[in-house]
């Protein structure tokens, strides 16, 4: 049997900078997101806690699939080997005030709409 793929995600939420990985990511059936599924995370029986992948674990649980606005993807990759899952600080040149949401598309420049 062939390995399955793992993909890296890295997206923008809420001003921080999220790293996961999944075994399935693909165009979603809502428009302008992607769908991630089958979050992988580390084994507890590990030694070592880190406290950023348990906070996305506990976030997660009980989500069979998720789905990501595509203008907060930084991302997607598929990788040999599964890291770790993480949440890192204000992505560079992120001020501390979180901006209000902007469309995801602009009307047409010319458009006679007000």
């Amino acid at each position: 049997m062939a390995d399955q793929s793992i993909f890296k995600i890295v997206f923008l939420n809420q001003g921080k900078v999220y790293e996961m990985y999944a075994r399935s990511v693909g165009q979603s059936g809502l428009f302008g997101f992607i769908e991630v599924e089958e979050f992988l995370f580390g084994e507890r029986s590990q030694v070592v806690v880190d406290p950023s992948e348990e906070t996305l674990k506990s976030e997660f649980k009980g989500v069979r699939r998720t789905n990501i606005p595509m203008h907060s993807v930084i991302r997607v990759d598929e990788v040999e080997k599964q890291g770790v899952s993480r949440i890192t600080g204000k992505a560079e040149g992120e001020a501390s005030v979180m901006p209000f949401p902007t469309p995801l598309f602009d009307k047409p420049s010319g458009s006679s709409e007000s």
